[in-house]
């Protein structure tokens, strides 16, 4: 299991929006690339990067902040936020990050969806972001009539690599992620999933590592890592532990 630092990108800075909310930013960095630099000296084997602004507008936005981690560090980085087009997952994989997590498309468009996986195997996940268990899209900000264990299931289906599951009602709350939620829709699928939302301390870790054994290989952690709740060397250290 990984623990996964997150870097959210708005406007070329790193943030956290509480809850997926644009009005409610907090500015942790405006040097992206060095935030992942750090990350990567605790011990960090992948980054997730998010272009808040391209999951709002439809398209990413944030090229210079991503060249630049991804020119700086020598793990992989994931991307997320405004991949909406083969074109769009064409150009980000071709810039050097190692997987791209599709958001709003895995529901509006899975036939993308199909075709990206078919072109890139391994190299595709996607994004199941719910709240009280319906699935959102768009930014967090239309909620649709699929149940999250519904969507993975099609999703798994068509290829996608892997599962990003975030309850949003948690994410940068620091409010401990929805481990029930996350157990069952890891249970219903046979890809792995990575669970993210609310992780704000050791214990929340320590309560995630045994759902490895349903399929849950790693763990993203935003807002908790930055205001220093989770020391993220500690945290690798304690999950690698845990492997015995």
């Amino acid at each position: 299991m990984l623990v996964i630092p997150a870097i959210d990108l708005k406007e070329g800075r790193c943030v956290r929006l509480i809850q997926g909310r644009k009005d409610r930013e907090i500015v942790f960095s405006h040097s992206p690339s060095s935030v992942a630099k750090t990350w990567e000296e605790a011990g960090a084997e992948l980054i997730h990067v998010v272009d808040l602004d391209g999951a709002f507008e439809g398209k990413p936005l944030n090229g210079n902040a991503i060249r630049g981690i991804v020119d700086t560090v020598k793990v992989p980085v994931q991307l997320g936020g405004g991949m909406r087009t083969l074109e769009t997952i064409e150009n980000c994989l071709a810039s050097g990050v190692n997987r791209v997590v599709l958001g709003t498309v895995v529901l509006n468009n899975p036939a993308l969806v199909e075709e990206a996986c078919s072109k890139f195997p391994g190299r595709i996940l996607a994004a199941v972001d719910a709240r009280e268990g319906m699935v959102v899209v768009k930014g967090w900000v239309e909620e649709s009539t699929v149940t999250a264990s519904e969507l993975a299931k099609k999703l798994e289906k068509v290829g996608v690599a892997s599962i990003v599951f975030t309850d949003i009602k948690r994410d940068g709350m620091l409010i401990g992620p929805n481990i029930g939620a996350a157990k069952e829709l890891a249970e219903s699928i046979v890809i792995p999933v990575i669970i993210s939302g609310g992780i704000s301390s050791l214990n929340d870790i320590q309560q995630i590592i045994p759902l490895e054994a349903v399929g849950i290989r790693g763990m993203i952690i935003g807002r908790a890592i930055y205001d220093g709740s989770i020391d993220l060397k500690e945290a690798i250290t304690l999950v690698k532990g845990s492997r015995g």
